[in-house]
C-alpha cells in the first residue's frame, strides 16, 4: 500500500495550490506509489515527492514528467506551471521594491556582484564591459566609417543597433580616437532643432579632431516627425553637413530595416544606402554564447549548460530576438540559485518568449483598477502606429501624460521593471520588443487602432495650436471636431490637459459659430419668407391674369368659331371647298363639338341621287355597291369606294308607286325592293350594269313599308300598312312562296329586323309598339314579347351584332330607345337617347356594335357611342341635308356612313372621327382670303392665327 503523504503546511498561496493540484491528479490516477511513478517518469522518488510537497516550484520538466506518469494533460499543466511561476514572480517583490511576504522562486534580485544583464534596455556606453558578441560587427562599422563620411547601420527591430552604437562604437571611438568629438541624437518631433543643437554644442577641450554625429533611431524622422518639409530639411542638412567640402563631420545613422524603403524616397540618402551601409544580422551561435556567458562570468556567475543550449537554440537565426534574450537572462538572473543561472530559473521566468510578457503581466496584475486604465492609456500613447510598417515606440514628453499620482505610480513601477525608460523629461518604451511580446498590449492596439490614429492627429493638432499662440484658425471644425468629441467620450482614451483645452476651444468656437449661423439663418428665413410671400402674391396675380386672359381668348375663339360653324352649313352645297376650309379654320381655332361636327359635315361627300326624296338605302355585303330607293318609283344601284364620290349604275324600274324599302340578300346577288304599290320585287344584281327582275311578291296587303332578309338568306320578311308581317320562302328567288303571316299590330308595320342568329324577328308599327316573334320555324311563328315605351309611331328597329341589344326609333319625348333582349322572352329597357328635335326615322348599329347611327326629320344624322349600352354618349352630329333624313346605312367594314335625305341627295361620311379630322388638318389647300373671312364674320377685325388663313 502507498505511504500517505504529509499534509501541506503554510498559508494558502500559488505553491500550495499547485502542489494540491498535483496530489489530486495522482489521486484521480488511483494513487499509484511513488516507486511506480518513478519508473514511469524516469525521475527519482524523492524528486517526484518533492514536486508535490509545496515547498518550492518544481522545474517544468519534472512537472511534465509527473503529469505524464499520472496520465494528465501535459499542455494544460504546462500552462498552469507558467501561470504559477508568473504569480510567484509578481509576489516575490512588488514593483515598488517592497517585499510582500510571499514565497519566492529564488534569491533576492540584488547582490554584491552587480546586474550582468540590461534586460530590455539598450546597452549604454557605461555598459560596454557587459557587451559581447558583436566585436566583428563593430570592426566592420569602424572600417566603413573610416572610408565614408556618412554610414547607415541597418537592421531589424531587436537586432541590437542602439546597443551596437552606444556600447560598441562609442567606446571604441573614444578609446582609439580621443581627439574626436562624439554627439548622439534622436530626431524626435523636431529633428531640425535637434540637429542644430548637436552641431552647435561646445566640444570638450581635448576634442580637436573630427565630429562624429550618431543619429540613433533614425526612423523617428518618419514616425514621430509629421512635417514633411521639416523631414526634408533635416535629411538634406544632415547629409549636406558631412558631404560639404572641407567638412570635419562624419554621420552614423541607425535605421530600422522596415523603414529602408522610406529612406530610398530621399535622394541624399540613396547614395549612402548604396555605398556605405552596414547590415546588422542575426548573431552566430558562438556570438550568442559569448553574449550569454561572458557577462555572467564577469560578475562571478555560471550558466548551466542546458540553459546555454536552450538560449542559443531559441535565439539562433532570429534577427530581432536579442531584447527577448536579454530580458529572459535578466529574469533568470533574478531567479538564480547561488552563483548559477539555471534552466529551472529560466522556465520560472516564463521562458524565452514568455519572460517579457510575464514581467508585463506581473506589472499589470499589481495595479489597481484605475491604475490599470492609466497603464493602458500610457502604453498605447507611447506607440507610433505603422503605415505599412511595424508599430514603433514613440517617445513623448512627460507633460503629455496626466500629472496625477496614479500615472506617477505606473511609470515608476514600469521603469523599475525596465519596461519603460524615463530620461530628461521624456517617457518611452524601453524596447519595441514589448509590442511584439506582450499579448495584452497587442490586443489594446488592435481594439483601439482607429481611435489611436485619431488621438495622434488630435495630439499633433493641439501642439500646432499651442505653437501658433492658440490661433482660432487652427482649431478643429466639422467632421474632425465631431470625431475628436466622440474620441474624448469613448472609454479607454485619456486626453492631456493641452488636448482637452484644444478640444474645448473647438467646441466653444463651433457653438459660437452655430449660434451666429442660427441667427443668420433666422434672418435669412424671415427674408426668404417675405420674398416667398411676395412671389406667391405675384404668382397668384400673374396666374389669375393669365387665366383671365386665356379665358377671354378661349371665349372669343369659341364665339368666333361657333359663328363660323353656323355660317358654313349654308356653303356646303354651293361652295363645298370654301366650306371645308372655313370649317377647318373654325375647328383649329376652337376644337369644340360644334366645330368638329361642322368640319365632319363639310367633309361629307354629297351626291344628287334621285329626282325625288331618297327614303331608303342599303350596302351590298361586299361594300362595293349601294342601293337607294326613292319617291320617283325607282331604285338605283351605285358603285362606291369609301367616301369617294359614288358612280351611278343601273336604275330598277317597274314599280307603280314610291319605292319604300331595299334589302340585299346576304350573298349579295339578289336585291329586294318594296313599294307603295303593294308589291315586293326580287332582282338579280350579280351584274349591276344589267339587273334583271326575278319575281314579284304580292298579297302583303296595302303598301310594303319594310323588308328584311334572314341571316341565312332563305327567308324574307315584308311589312305593310295592313298591320301584318309576311314571311316568304326565297331560297329559290325565282319561285318565292308565302310561309306565314304574323299579326298582332293594331296599325301599319313600319319596320322589321331579324336577330343575328335568325331566331327572332322584331317589328315596329304605328301602334307605338315593338313586337318580338320567334321565327325559328318560319312556318309557325310564335309571339315572344311586346315592348311598350314609345309614345308615338315607331319607324325603325335594329339589332346589335351580338343580338343582345335592340334599338328602336320614332317620335315623341324619347325618340330612341335601347332594349336588353339577351333573353327575348323578358326584354328590359336599357337607355334612351335624346338630342334629336324631330322624328327619328331610321337607326342602325355599326358592324362592330360600338356605334349607333340615327337619321331624323330635324335634318341631322347623329352617331352615338353604345360600347356601354346602359350609358350611351353622343359622338358627332352630321348636318348638311336640306330636309329630313330618311335612312342611314353602314358600309360592311363600318368605315363609311351613308344617309339618304328627302332633299334627293345621298351623303357619305367617314366614321373614324379622329382619322377624318387629322386627314383634313393635314391637307393645306388654298388659303382663305381676308375678303372670304370677313364676308362670313364681318364683325371680326382680324384673322385668327390658324392654318388655312391668310393673315391681313
Amino acid at each position: 500500500m502507498a505511504r500517505k503523504e504529509r499534509p501541506l503546511e503554510g498559508d494558502d498561496g500559488p505553491l500550495l495550490r499547485f502542489a494540491a493540484a498535483l496530489r489530486r491528479l495522482r489521486h484521480e490516477a488511483g494513487s499509484p506509489p511513488y516507486r511506480r511513478l518513478a519508473a514511469r517518469a524516469h525521475y527519482s522518488v524523492a524528486t517526484l515527492s518533492e514536486a508535490a510537497a509545496g515547498r518550492r516550484l518544481p522545474s517544468l520538466d519534472v512537472t511534465l514528467a509527473y503529469v505524464r506518469a499520472c496520465g494528465g494533460d501535459t499542455g494544460e499543466w504546462e500552462r498552469r506551471w507558467h501561470a504559477c511561476a508568473a504569480e510567484l514572480s509578481a509576489g516575490h517583490r512588488d514593483p515598488d521594491g517592497e517585499p510582500d511576504g510571499g514565497r519566492g522562486a529564488g534569491p533576492p534580485p540584488d547582490g554584491p556582484e552587480g546586474v550582468p544583464y540590461v534586460g530590455l534596455a539598450a546597452f549604454r556606453a557605461e555598459d560596454a564591459g557587459l557587451f559581447f558578441g558583436r566585436e566583428r560587427l563593430v570592426e566592420d562599422l569602424l572600417a566603413t566609417l573610416a572610408r565614408h563620411r556618412v554610414v547607415a547601420l541597418v537592421g531589424a527591430s531587436g537586432a541590437g543597433k542602439s546597443s551596437l552604437l552606444h556600447a560598441g562604437l562609442l567606446p571604441r571611438l573614444r578609446r582609439e580616437a580621443p581627439h574626436t568629438a562624439v554627439r548622439v541624437l534622436t530626431p524626435g518631433p523636431h529633428p531640425v532643432e535637434r540637429l542644430e543643437e548637436a552641431l552647435d554644442a561646445p566640444r570638450e577641450p581635448a576634442a580637436t579632431g573630427e565630429l562624429v554625429l550618431v543619429v540613433d533611431q533614425f526612423e523617428e524622422v518618419f514616425t514621430v516627425c509629421r512635417d514633411p518639409a521639416a523631414r526634408d530639411r533635416f535629411i538634406a542638412a544632415l547629409v549636406g553637413e558631412a558631404q560639404r567640402p572641407g567638412s570635419r563631420c562624419r554621420i552614423v545613422l541607425g535605421v530600422r530595416a522596415d523603414f529602408y524603403a522610406h529612406c530610398t524616397r530621399h535622394a541624399p540618402l540613396v547614395g549612402v544606402l548604396r555605398d556605405a551601409q552596414t547590415v546588422v544580422g542575426p548573431m552566430t551561435a558562438a556570438e550568442l554564447r559569448r553574449a550569454v556567458v561572458e557577462p555572467a562570468r564577469r560578475s562571478g556567475l555560471t550558466v548551466e549548460g542546458g540553459l546555454q543550449a536552450t538560449l542559443v537554440a531559441h535565439a539562433h537565426g532570429q534577427v530581432g530576438a536579442l531584447p527577448l534574450l536579454s530580458h529572459a537572462l535578466l529574469e533568470t538572473w533574478r531567479r538564480r540559485r547561488g552563483a548559477a543561472l539555471t534552466l529551472d530559473g529560466f522556465h520560472a521566468a516564463g521562458g524565452f518568449d514568455g519572460a517579457l510578457a510575464q514581467s508585463a503581466e506581473a506589472l499589470y496584475a499589481s495595479l489597481t483598477g484605475r491604475q490599470q486604465q492609466l497603464a493602458r492609456q500610457i502604453f498605447v500613447h507611447l506607440i507610433a502606429l505603422g503605415e505599412g510598417t511595424e508599430d514603433t515606440k514613440r517617445p513623448v514628453a512627460r507633460d503629455e501624460l496626466p500629472p496625477d499620482a496614479g500615472t506617477a505610480t505606473v511609470l515608476a513601477r514600469a521603469a523599475r521593471l525596465r519596461l519603460l525608460t524615463l530620461d530628461d523629461g521624456r517617457v518611452e518604451l524601453t524596447h519595441e520588443a514589448l509590442i511584439r511580446a506582450w499579448p495584452r498590449l497587442r490586443g489594446w492596439l488592435t481594439d483601439d487602432r482607429e481611435h489611436l490614429r485619431l488621438h495622434r492627429r488630435l495630439t499633433e493638432a493641439a501642439r500646432a495650436w499651442e505653437s501658433l499662440g492658440r490661433d482660432p484658425g487652427a482649431l478643429y471644425r466639422g467632421t474632425r471636431l465631431a470625431l475628436a468629441r466622440d474620441l474624448a467620450a469613448g472609454r479607454g482614451t485619456g486626453l492631456t490637459a493641452a488636448e482637452r483645452d484644444f478640444l474645448d476651444a473647438g467646441l466653444a468656437a463651433e457653438e459660437a459659430a452655430g449660434n451666429s449661423a442660427r441667427r443668420r439663418a433666422r434672418r435669412l428665413g424671415y427674408l426668404v419668407a417675405l420674398l416667398a410671400a411676395l412671389v406667391v402674391v405675384a404668382g397668384v396675380a400673374t396666374a389669375s391674369a393669365v387665366r383671365a386672359g386665356a379665358e377671354v381668348t378661349r371665349q372669343r375663339n369659341d364665339a368666333v368659331a361657333g359663328n363660323l360653324a353656323d355660317g358654313v352649313s349654308d356653303l356646303t352645297t354651293t361652295e363645298p371647298g370654301l366650306a371645308v376650309q372655313l370649317s377647318l379654320a373654325a375647328y383649329r381655332l376652337s376644337p369644340t363639338p360644334k366645330t368638329r361636327d361642322s368640319l365632319l359635315s363639310a367633309l361629307m361627300t354629297t351626291v344628287p341621287a334621285h329626282p325625288k326624296e331618297v327614303v331608303a338605302l342599303a350596302y351590298r355585303p361586299d361594300g362595293r355597291q349601294l342601293a337607294t330607293a326613292s319617291g320617283d318609283h325607282t331604285a338605283r344601284l351605285w358603285q362606291v369606294d369609301g367616301t369617294d364620290r359614288p358612280v351611278p349604275g343601273a336604275a330598277l324600274t317597274g314599280h307603280g308607286g314610291d319605292v319604300r324599302a331595299v334589302a340585299y340578300r346576304p350573298d349579295g346577288r339578289t336585291l329586294a325592293t318594296g313599294s307603295a304599290d303593294g308589291t315586293a320585287r326580287l332582282w338579280d344584281v350579280s351584274d349591276p350594269t344589267r339587273p334583271a327582275r326575278m319575281a314579284s311578291l304580292t298579297g302583303q296587303g296595302g303598301e310594303v313599308r319594310a323588308l328584311a332578309y334572314s341571316p341565312d338568306g332563305h327567308t324574307l320578311a315584308t311589312s305593310g300598312s295592313d298591320g301584318s308581317v309576311g314571311l316568304w320562302d326565297v331560297a329559290d328567288a325565282a319561285r318565292p312562296a308565302l310561309l306565314a303571316r304574323i299579326g298582332g299590330h293594331r296599325d301599319a308595320v313600319r319596320a322589321v329586323a331579324f336577330a343575328p342568329d335568325g331566331r327572332a324577328l322584331a317589328s315596329a308599327g304605328e301602334d307605338s309598339t315593338v313586337r318580338l316573334t320567334d321565327v325559328t320555324d318560319p312556318r309557325r311563328p310564335l309571339p315572344l314579347a311586346a315592348l311598350e315605351g314609345h309614345d308615338t309611331v315607331v319607324f325603325s328597329v335594329a339589332f346589335s351584332p351580338d343580338g343582345g341589344v335592340l334599338a328602336s326609333a320614332g317620335g315623341g319625348r324619347n325618340p330612341i330607345r335601347l332594349w336588353n333582349v339577351a333573353d327575348p322572352h323578358r326584354p328590359a329597357p336599357l337607355a334612351t337617347l335624346t338630342g334629336h328635335t324631330d322624328v327619328v326615322g331610321s337607326v342602325l348599329f355599326s358592324p362592330d356594335g360600338r356605334t349607333l347611327a340615327s337619321a331624323s326629320d330635324d335634318r341631322t344624322v347623329r352617331m352615338w357611342s353604345v360600347a356601354r349600352p346602359a350609358r350611351p354618349g353622343l359622338l358627332a352630329t352630321l348636318t348638311g341635308h336640306a330636309t329630313a333624313v330618311g335612312s342611314v346605312a353602314f358600309s360592311p367594314d363600318g368605315a363609311v356612313l351613308a344617309s339618304g335625305g328627302f332633299d334627293t341627295t345621298v351623303r357619305l361620311a367617314g366614321t373614324d372621327l379622329a382619322r377624318v379630322i387629322a386627314g383634313a388638318c393635314a391637307r393645306t389647300g388654298p388659303r382663305i382670303t381676308r375678303a372670304q373671312w370677313t364676308a362670313h364674320l364681318p364683325y371680326v377685325a382680324y384673322s385668327p392665327p390658324c392654318a388655312g388663313l391668310e393673315r391681313p
